[in-house]
Order: structure tokens, then sequence, then C-alpha cells
């Protein structure tokens, strides 16, 4: 089933700090991927269904330069198929000391619609990459064409990405901190609670800068705050 638009937009207003504890009230304890980072993290969030690619170990006698020949190379692939509005997740083997994609791959998934990027690897040309008009995950940079390390070999399959499984179709949630990963038949119901969650956070960080004590407060085991919180809600019509 599609991403609901409205879920979307939910989604895009909340940080995935929120969606992790969200997350674990439903007892999902590992859906945020490690050690991977935003190139810009001053881009708006990222939504999108999950598209993904898997690399294996590359082999010196199979990986030549001349693979990139084919039209129906798996990541020449993923670059044109990932669906407009998707996130292409890319399984690197938490290795780094080859790219997962370059600027000019990364440019195409942009002009295509795409909705962002993610690699527990590393991309090259980063400098550029941070400047277009697309969100890009990684875990650092890597100058070395990924046929060095990596060979692609499945597109669109579960994959692990920084210790997170991501099913094809699963909704990817990205922000300055990271990325984390919604099955996607919770996303509705998560993006409803992420909401919840973010106008009690939002109340409670006017309230501990304007001096309260946490106390009573975060959890509201005292009743006035939550009275206080019900009145901050309608004036802030939240």
């Amino acid at each position: 089933m599609p991403l609901n638009p409205e879920t979307r937009n939910k989604l895009l207003k909340v940080s995935t700090a929120t969606l992790c504890t969200a997350l674990f009230k439903k007892g999902l304890r590992n859906q945020f991927i490690q050690d991977v980072h935003p190139l810009n993290p001053h881009q708006a969030n990222m939504v999108g269904e999950a598209y993904t690619l898997r690399y294996i170990p590359a082999r010196e006698d199979l990986n030549t330069i001349d693979v990139f020949k084919s039209p129906l190379h798996p990541q020449r692939l993923a670059i044109e198929d990932c669906p407009a509005g998707s996130v292409l997740v890319i399984d690197s083997r938490k290795n780094a000391r080859a790219a997962s994609a370059g600027s000019i791959l990364i440019s195409r998934l942009m002009k295509r619609g795409v909705a962002g990027i993610v690699s527990d690897g590393g991309f090259r040309d980063s400098p550029e990459i941070a400047q277009l008009a697309i969100p890009a995950y990684h875990q650092r940079p890597s100058a070395p064409t990924n046929l060095t390390i990596h060979c692609a070999i499945d597109l669109n399959v579960p994959i692990g990405c920084g210790d997170v499984a991501v099913y094809p179709g699963d909704i990817v949630v990205g922000d300055g901190e990271g990325v984390v990963i919604i099955p996607a038949h919770l996303a509705d119901e998560i993006a409803n609670e992420a909401v919840e969650m973010t106008a009690f956070e939002d109340f409670v960080s006017e309230k501990v800068l304007a001096g309260q004590s946490i106390v009573g407060l975060y959890p509201p085991t005292d009743a006035a705050n939550i009275i206080a919180f019900q009145q901050w809600r309608i004036a802030h019509q939240r």
C-alpha cells in the first residue's frame, strides 16, 4: 500500500528521536540506522518508501570497470528504476572504503524526483552531493569507485543497512541526526503517535526553558501539568 500523503506530511514534521521512542512503545528497539549521517544536516526531513540495493564483496575477475557499460548493471538500474518519492537504501556492508555512489548518480536521482539516498558505506564527491537538493546519508567520504570493494548484486530485496533490517516499502525517515526505518504497516500509527509526542515535548521544552522543574512535568505525573498542556494545545492550535 502506498504511503498515505497525510502520513508523509506528518513524518516530515517530527524528529527521528521521537519516532524511535514511538517505535520503542511498539516493541521495536533497533530501527535507527547506525553510523550514518547527513551530508547536509540543514536540509528538510526526508520521507519515502524504501527501494533497496544490495552489494556483496567485489571479485577482481568479475568486477572490472567494463561492467558499467551494461545497461543492466544493478547499480545503474537502481538509479533509473527507483521510483519518484522513494528513498534508495544501499547495503554497503558498513564498508566505506569505496563509494556506494557519486555526485553524478545522485544528481540523476534528484532529477528523477527520488526523495533521498542512504548508504551504510560512503559516497565519493561528498562536497558536491552536500550542495544538491536531495537528502543524502552515509558513513563517511570514500573516493575510490565502488568496484574496488563492492559488487552490486540485488535490487529491491530485504537488506541490512547500518545493522537495521530494511524491507522494500518500509518507510524511511531522515533528519539532521540520522535515519530511522518504520515498518510500512505501522506508518500511520507511528506518525500519529509522533505528532502527539512532538506537541507534548514542545510544551515541555517551553516550560523547562521558562525555569520549571521536570519533576511532575516530564513525565506529567502532576495533574496540574496535564491541564496546563491541554490549555497550551488550545492556545497553540496543536
